[in-house]
């Protein structure tokens, strides 16, 4: 069974684990945070993006058994915060060409399963606008770069109504260095959004080695 990510130092808003204190401020947020670089306010993951865990999303992503969404979406209710109060669910979503090659949005049958768990109500308001290069192997200002406005609010459906002044749980399945969860938050928060919370079932952890493990998805085409 997939253990939850533990760790003895992490920054209170992005939750990333440190080996130890020093990267924190007396506040316990780390310089990322403390930039404004992260774009949400703060990130939640059930564990660790290793062995049976990265194995199971392996399976589930690029796999494409579907039937996993159900169990994944029972880690991702685990690790939601029981002291927050969250109006909508928003998946990360794929660009058009990825999903059509892929035949389906992990990220968005995550996000219904948890809907249906939790009661949230789930609200598909992010669009895609461009096709991005794979993130793998970009260093993680190369990362920023390459999602700067790659996301937007649907114009249609009433969704910058639907999300003003809510507190929204943007839903994705990995998170490596938040770069596509930080644009899809500074989207969510032009339209409207008061508060953008990041759930995933897994991250990278990166206390592992100097540039971060487990090794990248280089061939399997990795994203945020």
């Amino acid at each position: 069974m997939p253990e939850p990510l533990s760790a003895e130092f992490f920054c209170v808003d992005c939750r990333t684990p440190f080996l130890n204190s020093f990267p924190l401020d007396a506040a316990g947020r780390c310089a990322l945070c403390r930039s404004g670089l992260r774009g949400f306010d703060a990130a939640y993951c059930f564990g660790s993006y290793e062995g049976v865990l990265r194995q199971l999303i392996h399976i589930y992503k690029y796999g494409c058994v579907k039937t996993l969404a159900r169990p994944l979406g029972d880690l991702l209710a685990r690790a939601m915060p029981r002291d927050e109060r969250f109006d909508a669910v928003v998946p990360v979503p794929l660009h058009w060409r990825r999903q059509w090659a892929r035949g389906f949005n992990q990220s968005a049958l995550l996000g219904r399963a948890l809907a249906r768990r939790s009661g949230i109500p789930l609200l598909p308001a992010l669009l895609r606008t461009r096709s991005t290069a794979v993130q793998a192997g970009l260093s993680n200002s190369s990362r920023r770069q390459n999602v700067v406005a790659a996301f937007r609010v649907r114009r249609t459906g009433g969704f910058a109504r639907k999300l003003a002044g809510r507190r929204i749980l943007l839903i994705d399945d990995v998170l490596t260095t938040g770069a596509t969860a930080a644009a899809c938050a500074i989207a969510l928060k032009r339209a409207g959004a008061a508060r953008v919370a990041l759930l995933t079932v897994a991250r990278v952890d990166r206390r592992m080695n100097g540039v971060g493990a487990p090794a990248p998805d280089s061939m399997l085409g990795g994203r945020s």
